[in-house]
């Protein structure tokens, strides 16, 4: 069966929106499943309802899968994306082709990287959009040199955009960027700035870019909330929508039909971006303080994947709707919930009970198998990110350890550490308790940490976890009992 392509799509009679030609108005890093679910589809629905007539170039903010523009380019752009779920009381089960994307660069690829830099001087230019993980948002020292063909960070890479658009515009004010940050950490967009401002003097740039780049560009900060769980793995469900569609699509994306943007700035940005326009505020807007749309997020939703998958998946469990229909693990994530973040966070309790209860039902969605072993990725910084701050807010208000959320940071040190095998370019191998080898992704030093400890005691283990700095930003065997408590969980998860 033909590969899915602008031919291929109109020799089936398909008969939904496609935007086959328009400029490219949206530098987009990130190529992944979530970002192709979510802020694409946005974009896709600003084109038929709006008008808004742009295309999105993806870059490729690491160079570990260079086969995925390769793929995205075949396709011309093209995939197909479900949206699945409850809406309102009714099944959604909601097929649309996102014809959005231009195409896609990996700038590790020689000559790409002038690719990038050409789109950074183009008229149609309005927004970056970016989501690189919790870990994307960085200054490094690897980043010395200005002219580096291409950068290693994100912040980096996007500095030497916006300084190579700076020139091509000679500074004019009106050629300033929308950055919309959508990575998983507090003040994304006020970091990443800070970052940007970290590159300009480290490369010695000139102080009229400085201000091209604090006045001129908008730094906004957002929130997203979408489960993707990406492609679908059941080979006969496949086969049965390639003839269904009557094209193969590699590229096929899942999430659910629930979907919320928050973007902090000003709300005149309303007005600017295309969203409004599009009949889209009650899923995509603009309001000047985000914080309370994510923390309830990131702490509540966010927070209880990483708080149970990982316990979960060395318990035997693969998706997360299976996990909903055991009631020892849905009972520890809403212990979890109700009785241990939900009092650390300073909003209404009605609005957090409603929320944490609608995690559930989003949980339990019938048409989507979501991995656990998909969520586990970079879990060093997502425990950081999203269970840390109801742990420590725990403690300082109730003066003990919260138990589930104690157990959720032992689960973590178990998954990294169990029966480990080897360490490869894939990632940490590790044996689960079923017998299965799995592997665990995370950033190179957590995994080589983890592999330097491999035949520690847990006794060693748990000490030399609290104690790395890295990875929490302080001491935390400081914190009463913690060190005694996480070392007795952990031995009873392994045994």
């Amino acid at each position: 069966m033909e590969t899915l392509n602008y031919k291929v799509l109109e020799s089936t009679g398909y008969n939904g929106y496609i935007l086959k030609d328009a400029p490219v108005k949206v530098m987009q890093f990130g190529e992944g499943n979530f970002l192709r679910a979510f802020v694409d589809y946005f974009f896709d629905i600003a084109n038929e309802k709006a008008g808004y007539n742009g295309k999105v170039k993806l870059i490729q903010p690491i160079a570990n899968f260079p086969q995925m523009a390769d793929w995205i380019n075949e396709q011309e752009g093209l995939y197909t994306l479900y949206l699945r779920g409850s809406e309102k009381g009714q099944k959604v089960d909601a097929k649309r082709v996102i014809s959005c994307v231009h195409d896609c660069v990996c700038p590790y690829s020689e000559g790409k990287w002038d690719e990038v830099l050409a789109l950074a001087r183009s008229e149609d230019l309005e927004i970056v959009v970016s989501n690189t993980t919790e870990a994307g948002i960085a200054y490094t020292q690897g980043d010395s040199q200005f002219d580096q063909v291409p950068p290693n960070s994100f912040p980096a890479k996007l500095t030497r955009v916006l300084y190579e658009r700076y020139t091509a515009f000679k500074g004019a004010a009106d050629k300033g960027l929308i950055i919309l940050s959508c990575e998983l950490i507090d003040n994304n967009g006020k970091e990443l700035l800070k970052c940007v401002n970290q590159y300009i003097d480290q490369w010695e740039l000139e102080d009229s870019f400085r201000k091209y780049v604090n006045e001129d560009c908008i730094f906004c900060g957002s929130l997203v909330d979408r489960i993707v769980p990406g492609r679908i793995r059941d080979e006969k469900e496949v086969a049965e929508l390639e003839e269904k569609h009557g094209y193969a699509d590699p590229l096929l994306d899942v999430g659910e039909v629930f979907g919320v943007w928050v973007i902090e700035g000003d709300e005149k940005l309303n007005d600017v971006l295309p969203f409004k326009k599009a009949g889209l505020l009650d899923k995509v807007f603009v309001t000047p303080d985000m914080s309370p749309y994510k923390k309830r997020k990131v702490r509540i939703l966010n927070g209880a994947h990483t708080g149970f998958v990982l316990g979960a998946y060395l318990a035997g469990e693969n998706i997360v709707r299976d996990c909903m229909n055991d009631e020892t693990i849905k009972g520890f994530m809403n212990k979890m919930l109700y009785d241990e973040v939900i009092p650390t966070l300073p909003l209404d309790k009605d609005d957090l009970m409603q929320f944490a209860a609608a995690v559930e039902d989003r949980f339990n969605n019938p048409f989507v198998n979501h991995e656990l072993m998909s969520i586990s990725l970079n879990s060093t910084s997502k425990w950081k990110a999203r269970n840390m701050p109801s742990f420590l807010g725990y403690i300082e208000e109730k003066g003990c350890l919260p138990q589930c959320l104690t157990m959720s940071l032992a689960a973590y040190i178990a998954f990294y550490s169990n029966e480990i095998q080897s360490l490869t370019d894939a990632g940490l191998v590790c044996r689960r308790p079923a017998g299965n080898e799995y592997t665990v992704s995370d950033d190179r030093w957590a995994l080589e940490f983890y592999y330097a400890h491999r035949n520690d005691t847990p006794e060693a283990l748990v000490h030399a976890v609290l104690t790395n700095e890295q990875m929490w930003d302080q001491d935390l065997t400081k914190i009463a009992g913690l060190e005694e408590t996480v070392t007795a969980d952990l031995k009873m998860i392994r045994t």
